[in-house]
């Protein structure tokens, strides 16, 4: 193992003693905040200290059975013992590598999921559709909970725009990845000659920000108009202005938000949602001026960018940023994400791996 990799685990055994008294102390609960932040700090380094722990005894066990493959009656023995030794000590390491990789200080919040219909037409949208039922069973399987916060249905079915507020354990640790054009290729229900189409939709995933502290909106900088939202096909028109439409001066973002009754609650969502836009314009622009260990699978940034094509024909999706192909397209389409985003999840920590072992 890396010495400057070691200093630093035996650094960590240091803190997670030194936080275990800290919480353990009289007054520990003083400052709930503090006390929750020391708590979440000691839940992270335990499973490193223990990991490190497990490595130290099978080195210790390695080099004991080294000596005693000079001894002739224990010789068979202490064979097998290395074997095991050196098969086992470099998977620890390996995750003990994983495990030190820089937390994102996103991945435990909650999301805002934006599909919009892109190329295709009423095609489309019907594939929006397709992909936000995608999400959903795939929330629906972590035990997380959706819930639309705004959605505008084209005349054959389908989102022309549908967002959702996806909330759980992790979300944006999943899903982090999905940003970007997602392009089908299939043949339509309205083509008569049997012609295989090509459109596509793009996926925005952002972490739902903090309106008070993460993100400073100014409101003299909002413009904010009511007016009567309608349901599905104009059946339920509202007899009040419900409906609320946000515009952000400065950069032009608008949000609107009809789904609820209430005016104030959907006040609360669409500013919900600015937030979380106007945070993530401004990590996409850090993303532009800082060389992120995340270019390879996020690429430019830009959500026009194609990173995965659904061929219906064939069977396949192909994600193009690591170069898979998975022939399984019915059970990802119904919300089997997981061997998709789990390639995705390795192939970022072992670009950091890489970044970590250059800075050394």
């Amino acid at each position: 193992m890396n010495q400057s990799i070691r200093d630093k685990l035996e650094h960590l055994i240091g803190r997670l003693d030194e936080v275990g008294r800290m919480l353990a102390s009289s007054d520990a609960t003083r400052d709930m905040d503090e006390y929750r932040k020391l708590s979440r700090e000691y839940a992270e380094l335990g499973p490193v200290v223990a990991l490190y722990q497990t490595w130290l005894q099978s080195t210790a066990e390695l080099e004991s059975a080294l000596e005693l493959l000079a001894d002739p009656e224990m010789h068979e023995l202490a064979e097998a013992e290395v074997a095991i030794g050196r098969e086992r000590l470099p998977q620890i390491e390996a995750d003990l590598q994983k495990l030190l990789l820089p937390k994102d200080a996103n991945d435990d919040r909650n999301v805002f999921l934006e599909i919009r219909a892109g190329t295709g037409g009423d095609e489309s949208a019907l594939f929006s559709g397709n992909l936000f039922r995608m999400y959903t069973r795939y929330a629906e399987r972590q035990g997380w909970q959706v819930d639309v916060i705004s959605a505008s249905v084209s005349d054959l079915g389908g989102y022309r725009e549908v967002i959702a507020r996806i909330s759980g354990q992790g979300v944006y640790s999943r899903l982090k990845f999905e940003s970007g054009a997602h392009r089908v290729q299939r043949v339509p229900d309205t083509e008569t000659q049997g012609r295989i189409h090509t459109s596509a939709c793009t996926v925005a995933v952002m972490p739902e920000a903090d309106a008070l502290e993460d993100v400073q909106i100014n409101p003299a900088e909002i413009r904010v108009d009511t007016y009567r939202a309608s349901g599905a096909g104009g059946q339920h028109i509202n007899k009040t202005d419900s409906a609320v439409r946000i515009t952000h001066l400065p950069t032009g973002i608008v949000v609107e938000c009809q789904d609820d009754r209430s005016q104030h609650k959907n006040k609360a969502q669409a500013m919900s949602v600015l937030a979380a836009r106007i945070r993530d314009g401004q990590e996409r622009a850090q993303h532009e001026t800082i060389a992120s260990e995340r270019r390879s699978l996020i690429g430019s940034g830009d959500r026009s960018e194609r990173i995965r094509t659904y061929n219906f024909p064939q069977g396949r999706v192909t994600e193009h940023r690591i170069n898979l192909t998975l022939y399984k397209i019915e059970a990802i389409m119904d919300g089997d994400l997981d061997e998709l985003l789990a390639a995705l999840t390795a192939e970022y920590q072992a670009d950091q791996l890489a970044l970590l072992a250059d800075s050394e």
